[in-house]
Formats: structure tokens, C-alpha cells, sequence
């Protein structure tokens, strides 16, 4: 997943005693990758809540977060070393 600025996003933080600075749901030891990393395997926003006992408006606002963030994302520029095939004649 494309590294996100989470300083923004109001359910999580970033405390150096919990999980070494890892992002991680407020109040809570659960790092934000969890809920990325079980959805990729196919689990439901119900299985996360309930495996790692968040609640469901902490999943939802971590997940609209990283899709605002994604979209605003500027597209990626191309190389420096781009060539433009028309001209290789």
C-alpha cells in the first residue's frame, strides 16, 4: 500500500511507545495495517470489528481516509529517461 500522511486522519496516532511509532487506532495497541491486510485476504469490516475490537466508525473513517488520500494523490510522472518511440525511426 502507497505510504499515507495518517497525521491527518482523526481515529488514529502515532504514540513512540506503542508499536515502536506505528500508526495505530487511537486509544489502542491495533496497528491501522491490520484492517488493510485482512480485507486484502477477503475479510469482512464485521470479522476485523470483532477481531480486534474496534468499532465500526474507526474502520470506516481509517478507510475513507486512505481512499481520500489515495485520490488526491498526484499521478505519477513519468521517468527521466522516457523516450518517445516516434522519434527512434
Amino acid at each position: 500500500m502507497a505510504t499515507l500522511d495518517w497525521s491527518q486522519c482523526p481515529a488514529v496516532e502515532s504514540v513512540p511507545e506503542k508499536r515502536s511509532g506505528a500508526w495505530v487506532f487511537r486509544g489502542t495497541r491495533t496497528p491501522v495495517s491490520v484492517v488493510f491486510d485482512n480485507l486484502e485476504v477477503g475479510a469482512s469490516i464485521n470479522e476485523i470489528m470483532d477481531w480486534f475490537h474496534l468499532s465500526h466508525e474507526q474502520v470506516v473513517t481509517v478507510i475513507e481516509f486512505a481512499a481520500r488520500s489515495l485520490d488526491a494523490s498526484p499521478p505519477a510522472q513519468p521517468s527521466a529517461q522516457a523516450v518517445d518511440v516516434h522519434t527512434l525511426r
